[in-house]
This record gives structure tokens, sequence and C-alpha cells, in this order.
């Protein structure tokens, strides 16, 4: 298998890659999300993660394969972005509380010889989360950065019921769909 770039800075990204034996190097483009106006989520994850390739080959071109993604929450017909201090945390993490949240990744590989888009989405049925615990978490720095303010395998994961989907999307990479086009030296 060649070696990859991961097109981001997602220490979670790179774990996946690492923990599926993926041979990667990491270097992120500087494509802004934060400029997107999409409401949205599934037109706002396409456009975030078609933003970031399209940056990266702009910036670094194409002489690697790359694999560029992005990761939104949803609840209550509602986008959850990244929080931007404690309370819109706070606020975001009680809309999830005993609700079904859907984590959407939309992940785009491509090579001098493919293009392979992805929309994936895992949902997860929450129970009510406990309020000593949630102002425990805000308290810390693990949900800072993170879409919806949720880590599923942290803070939330006590608090699942039910889950529908691959976790690798809910934690930012779909790698059982991505790694059919990794071992196909074609593609590459």
């Amino acid at each position: 298998m060649q070696t990859i770039v991961l097109g981001s800075n997602s220490v979670t990204r790179a774990k996946i890659l690492k923990d599926n034996g993926i041979d990667f190097i990491q270097r992120g483009a500087s494509f802004d999300e934060e400029s997107l106006t999409i409401k949205n989520p599934i037109h706002f994850v396409y456009r975030a993660t078609m933003g970031k390739m399209n940056s990266y080959v702009e910036e670094f071109g194409l002489d690697m394969p790359v694999l560029c993604a992005d990761t939104v929450v949803t609840c209550k017909n509602k986008l959850l972005r990244k929080a931007k201090d404690v309370d819109d945390a706070r606020e975001i993490l009680l809309t999830q509380s005993g609700g079904v949240v859907s984590i959407l990744t939309c992940m785009v590989f491509k090579s001098k010889k493919l293009e392979f888009i992805d929309l994936s989405s895992t949902d997860y049925v929450f129970a009510e989360f406990d309020k000593k615990a949630l102002e425990k978490y805000l308290k810390g720095d693990d949900w800072k950065g993170k879409a919806g303010a949720c880590m599923v395998e942290g803070f939330c994961k006590s608090y699942i019921k039910e889950v529908r989907g691959y976790e690798s999307t809910a934690m930012g990479l779909c790698v059982e769909k991505l790694l059919p086009f990794l071992e196909d030296e074609d593609v590459l």
C-alpha cells in the first residue's frame, strides 16, 4: 500500500489511519471552514471537505494521493458546530442530551487516477446527560475543537443507548469505506 497524505491536522483522523495500518504523512491545508454560512448539515460538511481538498491541492499539488475530511454533528434539525466557548458547548451538549444525534463525515480521497467522495452518517441515541458529569466535562479541554462538542469515545460514551452506523464515521473518517480503495494499487 502506497503512502498517502492526510490533508488534516486532526489527531483523531491520524489515529484511525495508524490503527488501520495505513502509511501516511500529515499535512493540513489552510481552508477556513468558519467562512461557510451554510445551515444544512449535509451541504455544509460536503462544502467544507471539498474546500479543504481544493485548498490542499492549491497549496501543495497532487504529488501523492490525498485524503481530506470534515465532520459535523446534527440534532433536532440543528447544525451543531464547534463550540465558541463553554456556554456554547453547554447549550450544544444539552441539545444532544436524551436525543438522537447524527454525526456526518464527508471524505474525499484524490489521486492522479481517482477521486472518491463519501458522505456517511452514524446515529447515536443518547440517554439524558448527568448535569454534574456534564459540568465536569466542560471544565476540561476535551470538548474544544470538536464538532458538536461531542466525544463519542470520551464523555458521551457512557450515555450511548444505541448506535446506527460505523464508529469510525463518528470519529471523523469512514475507514471501512476507504480501505478497499487504498488496497487497489490501480487507483493510486
